[in-house]
């Protein structure tokens, strides 16, 4: 089973849970916009990533700079703005297990099935 973090109005998100349902995988969706993940799964997402949460944040929405975010913010900062804004996540991703992939481009996220 696949939880996929999908914005249905996303065309990459769409095209990521289309590709994973193209090939055969269970895949849960969840809204994250409507459902968003609180700040210990956001940091267990992470944690199987294996990177920062500047790799999982979306730099580029108004947000991020209305926060006051910056590159190196603490991590506590963002993964903290992440759970109140959940806009500021990088989307798709999906978790598997013991794997993540964030679904750019979509192709990446194959390496969880």
């Amino acid at each position: 089973m696949i939880e996929y973090w999908h914005n249905p109005r996303c065309s990459k998100s769409r095209a990521g849970l289309a590709l994973l349902e193209e090939n055969g995988a269970e895949v849960q969706v969840r809204k994250y916009l409507d459902d968003a993940p609180s700040a210990d799964e956001l940091r267990a997402a992470l944690a199987l990533l294996g990177g920062s949460a500047i790799d999982m944040m979306r730099t580029g929405e108004k947000q991020f700079k209305e926060l006051g975010l910056t590159e190196t913010s603490p991590e506590d900062a963002l993964i903290k703005a992440m759970a109140e804004h959940p806009i500021l996540i990088e989307r798709p991703l999906a978790i598997a297990g013991d794997k993540t992939a964030i679904g750019r481009p979509p192709e990446k996220l194959l390496n969880l099935l």
